[in-house]
């Protein structure tokens, strides 16, 4: 199968592209520059494609070699806005409306689109409620498709070796001696990077499929705090954790939207933490996964790059 996979170049794009070639499925990633994609292009079966997808000339001649679609794309950030900002509603809602018509027009059949466990049209934040809005936008898009089958997956915050979450708290640690946290109550259930890509790549020809939303979360809950202490630990520069007020934690992300280059915290991201993003119960049985233990997985990759770092 010919997969076209939007914003394969990225954190869960780069494990799901290896787990889609070694099925056998030829893979299109579009990039805007090829420097981003460099480390894929190791791969046999793997095409990296110069290409604006918020071009819509180029995004159909990309859909002109596609079977299947993949849509990985997403920010954590946006300008304010309501009921989002522009960045989001681009991103999270303009483009996957563009890509299910873009689908129906050209008759590819199979898109699968990736969206975020806790999105919600109310949502306490930014990024949830544009999240929820790309979903209605895919389905929408899709009943007047009879032919076409869409599959939609919403994550938890996904762990893996690259990831930007544990590893952001770890080198946090390595820096603080306390580490100051608002939010730090909230429950989180991070999922595996490769349970996603498995997810993912095995649903692209799993009728049972089609049609559905699906939950991708965790073995287990945890709030913030440990989540940051255990990154702290496992990492080897063990911290205590200072929880602070969420006014203050917003006063913080001022100053960091403030600065230049992609902020490491902002306003939103600490409204996405006013509600637990968590999900009561085990993946569906449709997708024949079991769940991988954060302690099974994160104490290996985050020791890793301590002794890297020690080098």
């Amino acid at each position: 199968m010919r997969v076209l996979v939007l914003g394969g170049t990225g954190f869960i794009g780069r494990h799901l592209v290896a787990r889609l070639i070694k099925a056998g499925h030829r893979v299109n990633v579009p990039t805007r520059s090829y420097q981003h994609g460099r480390d894929l292009l190791v791969f046999p079966a793997f095409n990296l494609i110069k290409a604006d997808i918020h071009d819509d000339q180029a995004l159909d001649e990309l859909l002109q070699e596609a079977d299947a679609v993949i849509n990985l794309v997403g920010i954590l950030h946006s300008r304010s806005g309501q009921p989002y900002g522009s960045d989001f509603k681009r991103v999270h809602v303009d483009l996957p409306r563009r890509l299910a018509a873009g689908c129906r027009n050209r008759g590819v059949k199979r898109l699968v689109h990736i969206s975020a466990l806790g999105a919600s049209a109310d949502g306490p934040s930014g990024y949830l409620r544009s999240k929820a809005a790309g979903e209605a936008a895919v389905v929408d898009e899709f009943q007047s498709f009879p032919a076409g089958a869409y599959t939609i997956f919403r994550p938890s915050v996904v762990f893996g070796f690259d990831d930007n979450f544990l590893n952001m708290f770890a080198g946090l640690a390595r820096w603080l001696p306390v580490i100051p946290l608002a939010g730090s109550r909230a429950r989180l259930q991070p999922v595996f990077v490769g349970d996603v890509a498995q997810a993912i790549s095995g649903a692209l020809n799993n009728s049972r499929t089609y049609g559905h939303t699906y939950a991708l979360a965790g073995f287990a809950h945890y709030t913030l705090g440990e989540l940051v202490a255990l990154a702290a630990r496992w990492s080897g520069h063990p911290r205590r954790i200072l929880p602070i007020p969420m006014f203050v934690g917003r006063m913080q992300a001022m100053v960091f939207e403030c600065l230049p280059g992609e902020p490491i915290l902002s306003r939103d991201n600490l409204d996405s933490l006013k509600m637990d993003n968590i999900y009561d119960g085990q993946m569906s049985p449709d997708l024949d996964i079991v769940a991988t233990p954060l302690e099974s997985v994160a104490p290996v990759y985050l020791r890793r790059k301590r002794r890297r770092l020690s080098l």
